[in-house]
């Protein structure tokens, strides 16, 4: 919501009288609540990948909602077809308008005080990862780690990094479908070339874990793709962690989820 907030008052405010976007979680909930906000239509073009309840919370919001393609690159293509002169398209990660959204949660942990000696988040396609690199550097923290946590079947910059080249996914297997990029943005990729950033892959089962372990402890309900970045603070097999005592941990949403599918996930991982 940072990020895709800045973007759309942004691009309103030049001129656009329509939004468009390609999302099948929460960056599609985003622009549909900000152009209900400020009185624009939205059309939301997600995969078939998408679940109904996701689908729903975004018309909820009044927005237009167009299934397309097996995966979100195919959506994301109609999605750019779909636009004229009056129109601007939301990109849900690589676009520095929503890098600099997402930038400002850094300066409200730095307003309150917390230094903190490494950042823990969850990578999909990079965008939450490249605002709070923005934010730390803004605010001069930018010697801290960041840990980027993907589920692995939707991996694409744990692999990336691993064979030094920015890599196409060529399917999503992990449950944790809102991490499903195929590919990171490039910015983010060129990102981890600093040294900055350490990549960590997770079991779908761990994230589940740390959904059920995060609800009963905060009484809050995330998904898999935010629990994937939970499960490394929970799983003490991450001895990447061991050195740091004072951990900022990013937790990003829960629009792809909802009680009966955590308990059929529970049943599946035999949890």
């Amino acid at each position: 919501m940072r990020g895709v907030g800045n973007a759309c008052e942004y691009y309103i405010q030049h001129g656009a009288k329509k939004l468009y976007a390609s999302s099948g979680g929460n960056a599609g909930l985003a622009v549909a609540y900000c152009g209900r906000k400020l009185n624009v239509p939205v059309t939301i073009v997600v995969p078939k990948t998408t679940k109904q309840k996701a689908i729903e919370l975004i018309e909820q919001e009044g927005a237009k909602v167009i299934v397309h393609g097996d995966v979100w690159f195919e959506a994301h293509e109609y999605a750019l077809s779909l636009l004229d002169d009056e129109s601007a398209y939301i990109h849900p990660y690589d676009d520095p308008l929503l890098w600099q959204g997402h930038a400002s949660m850094i300066d409200e942990v730095v307003e309150q005080g917390v230094t903190p000696d490494a950042v823990l988040l969850s990578v999909g396609g990079g965008g939450l990862l490249l605002g709070v690199a923005k934010g730390l550097e803004k605010n001069g923290l930018s010697d801290i780690p960041v840990f980027a946590v993907e589920t692995i079947g939707a991996d694409a910059l744990a692999q990336s990094m691993s064979l030094n080249k920015r890599i196409s996914l060529d399917a999503i297997s992990s449950i944790a479908t809102s991490l499903g990029a195929s590919q990171v943005a490039e910015s983010a990729f060129e990102l981890t070339k600093t040294g900055r950033v350490m990549a960590i892959s997770v079991e779908d089962s761990d994230a589940v874990d740390a959904c059920y372990r995060f609800l009963n402890e905060h009484r809050m309900l995330v998904e898999p793709a935010c629990s994937a970045s939970l499960s490394v603070a929970y799983h003490h097999k991450h001895n990447q962690l061991k050195h740091y005592r004072n951990i900022l941990v990013i937790v990003c949403g829960g629009v792809g989820i909802t009680p009966t599918q955590l308990d059929n996930w529970k049943k599946h991982f035999k949890l």
